[in-house]
């Protein structure tokens, strides 16, 4: 297994990396995100880079802004945990508000997408941000494995930066699968192409926050709280309407035997 490497230096934005000025530029499938361009990046006309499949799983600015500073309080642990890694790091929406945020050491981001990356790089640049987030160009299960199970296939300043105990890890995860909007309550083990039990377990043990759809079903959420424990849910709302909601899920510790 060969040594997972943190990305040194910017990967080149591709032909992938667009910026759209007008909306007859624009696919007819993301001219209503387009639309909605200052709500998804303050500064898009900055040359904001996305890929074409990068517009669908952007968290709109002010939800991620406020994600980002809601989430260190809302957490279980004491201490404080000092890194945070965004495991759908996608074109950096939440990356770039975490680092906002100053109140994590160290802010991860992984993308398994070259053209998406360097968009993210690109984009962190805009928002003067770049220096603080370390980009790894990978998959996040497989990150999550090597970290729980094979930490040496880590490069050293990945270990040292991701602590377990010393970590909280957030997933975005696409929503695709049956549509979760013609739905009151939507299914989580439907969601694709990683349902919630692939989600939790992938992060479990560690502390995680699961950022979800808004109709999500709780009861689904309710049955991965540690024994002795609960989980604290919050909907994140813009305009006046829900968005999306958040799962914060503490850090399951081993049974005493």
């Amino acid at each position: 297994m060969s040594i997972m490497k943190p990305v040194v230096g910017k990967l080149p934005l591709t032909d992938e990396c667009l910026h759209y000025d007008d909306v007859c530029e624009v696919p007819q499938n993301l001219q209503k995100y387009f639309h909605q361009r200052y709500s998804i990046f303050k500064f898009y006309d900055y040359d904001i880079r996305l890929t074409n499949d990068a517009w669908f799983g952007i968290t709109p600015e002010p939800l991620a802004l406020r994600l980002a500073n809601d989430l260190p309080s809302h957490l279980y642990s004491t201490p404080r945990r000092t890194t945070i890694v965004d495991l759908f790091g996608g074109a950096g929406g939440n990356t770039i508000a975490f680092a906002l945020s100053e109140k994590w050491e160290h802010v991860i981001s992984i993308e398994r997408d070259a053209s998406t990356l360097a968009c993210a790089q690109h984009n962190a640049e805009v928002y003067g941000v770049s220096g603080y987030i370390t980009y790894i160009h990978g998959d996040c299960f497989d990150f999550l494995d090597r970290l729980k199970h094979h930490p040496e296939t880590l490069d050293l300043s990945l270990r040292e930066k991701c602590d377990m105990s010393q970590t909280v890890l957030f997933a975005s995860p696409p929503w695709g699968g049956v549509d979760y909007k013609e739905q009151d309550v939507f299914d989580l083990s439907t969601m694709e192409p990683y349902n919630l039990e692939v989600l939790h377990k992938a992060c479990s043990p560690m502390e995680h926050a699961l950022y979800l759809p808004r109709t999500s079903d709780l009861r689904q959420i309710a049955k991965l709280a540690p024994k002795g424990e609960k989980i604290e849910v919050v909907q994140y709302c813009m305009d006046g309407a829900s968005k999306a909601m958040v799962a914060l899920i503490p850090e399951a510790t081993p049974e005493l035997t």
